[in-house]
């Protein structure tokens, strides 16, 4: 398994070897400079040679003279080499201690006379020109000219510069990669406090965030992200903390109804009919308590996301009517006017959508007055199908409106006599149902109505 390396080794890594590419480019690209000027220089000082040459042999009478005046005119300039041939191969002028390459005596001249060449004699180097010229005497002669310039000085000035910029590439790189890390350690800065304060939050303490202003750039939009993470998961966990408050007070009553009757019973020698009457009430509490356990369960499972598990198209109005004739009796019994309008098709599960409409209908039908109305509206639009359950009564004060669906909540204090059927869970589960298919939910009062409104987003077509 390859090791892994911190963003800081990794960016030190990256900026030591940019910058060594770019020390030894600039000193690479520094050396073939220099070395072309050195060429130049010396095709210049061997062009103005050629001249002379040119120059003294055009004026000489005579082999000798044209000896003895090359001797004269090139015997002083240092580092020169020339020897001259006459088309026989005859050495007409040879500098002293020069001795021309075999290789050479076969070339060719070029012919402009100043393209450079290369030649090596022993350990020496030597830049040079092969040109013809003629003699001024009659019969003018052609002769070979070679002239050289030792380059030994520049090979030694191109040495110890490649070493001077070796150096300085191992220093600066050296220098480069202790300020990357530096830079990088330095940059690193923000993460390593963000990882502090990450530190410090716990299941006791979520009010920690992320300090957005006073990191860079790059790092707000994590830093922002992980403070909305925080505040999703303070939310979550504050309504859990709460869920498990008000689960414990709603289990204690009937557990302690439970506990109370049981052991009133057992403390006295009773008939069998108490005995009957004790367990059938039992039964009704551990019912109640089957209910809300059942209740809990289906909103922890809708709150996972979990998918539909009978997903199909149905018809809305099918399913608020058999609700209707399902409850029909109990608005009989108090003169509510029970109806409903419109239709439109839903695409999800008909079970868990007759379920939810089937808790605003109950709640409609309790919290609504003798000879009152409920109506159920169902309508669409181009994006989604809205089902409305409407009833007049007592209105619900806004502070309120805004907690309906919460788990245990309940409006009305009176609701919590033992008598009632209702947990506070049936708004939540409603809630829930109309989210698993991608809905909303809401709730409004005035006027004399409630009006609890769910949407059902309406699936478009797939475009090919």
């Amino acid at each position: 398994m390859l090791r892994r390396y911190s963003l800081t080794s990794r960016l030190t890594a990256f900026f030591t070897s940019v910058a060594a590419a770019v020390v030894l480019g600039l000193g690479l690209l520094f050396l073939i400079a220099t070395d072309r000027h050195f060429q130049e220089l010396d095709r210049a000082a061997l062009r103005d040679k050629k001249l002379l040459i040119e120059s003294i042999l055009a004026q000489a009478h005579s082999s000798e003279d044209a000896k003895w005046r090359l001797e004269d005119a090139l015997s002083h300039h240092h580092g020169l080499y020339v020897v001259v041939n006459d088309a026989q191969g005859n050495t007409l002028f040879q500098s002293a201690g020069f001795h021309l390459p075999e290789r050479s005596h076969s070339g060719h001249p070029s012919p402009d006379g100043y393209s450079l060449q290369a030649w090596k004699s022993g350990e020496s180097e030597f830049h040079a020109i092969h040109f013809q010229a003629r003699t001024g005497s009659a019969p003018a002669t052609d002769l070979d000219v070679f002239v050289a310039i030792d380059i030994e000085h520049h090979k030694q000035f191109l040495s110890d510069l490649r070493r001077n910029l070796a150096i300085y590439a191992a220093i600066a790189t050296l220098i480069s990669g202790l300020l990357g890390w530096l830079a990088a350690h330095q940059g690193m800065a923000p993460l390593r406090a963000m990882k502090t304060r990450a530190a410090t939050v716990t299941g006791q303490r979520l009010e920690g965030r992320m300090p957005v202003e006073s990191v860079p750039v790059e790092m707000a939009d994590l830093a922002r992200e992980l403070n909305h993470m925080l505040d999703r998961l303070q939310e979550d966990f504050q309504r859990l903390s709460d869920f498990s408050s008000d689960l414990a007070h709603e289990l204690r009553t009937p557990i302690s109804n439970l506990l109370t009757q049981t052991q009133v019973t057992l403390s006295a020698k009773r008939d069998a009919d108490t005995y009957r009457d004790t367990l059938a009430s039992n039964a009704e509490e551990l019912q109640r308590l089957a209910r809300m356990v059942a209740d809990m369960l289906f909103l922890a499972k809708t709150e996972r996301g979990v998918d539909l598990p009978h997903k199909e198209w149905f018809s809305a109005a099918a399913e608020v009517q058999a609700l209707l004739e399902f409850y029909e009796a109990v608005a009989e019994e108090k003169g509510i006017d029970l109806r409903a309008h419109g239709d439109g098709e839903i695409q999800g599960d008909r079970l868990m959508f007759r379920r939810a409409v089937s808790n605003l209908l109950s709640n409609a039908i309790r919290h609504t007055p003798d000879k009152g109305d409920v109506q159920i509206y169902v309508s669409r639009d181009e994006d989604a199908i809205t089902v409305t359950v409407e009833n007049t009564g007592k209105e619900i004060e806004t502070k309120d409106l805004s907690r309906l669906f919460d788990r245990f909540y309940r409006a009305d204090p009176s609701r919590t006599h033992p008598g009632s059927d209702g947990a506070g869970l049936g708004l939540s589960i409603t809630k829930a149902i109309v989210e698993a298919h991608g809905g909303t939910v809401s709730a409004h009062s005035s006027q004399g109505k409630t009006r609890f409104t769910l949407v059902f987003p309406f699936p478009r077509p797939l475009d090919f």
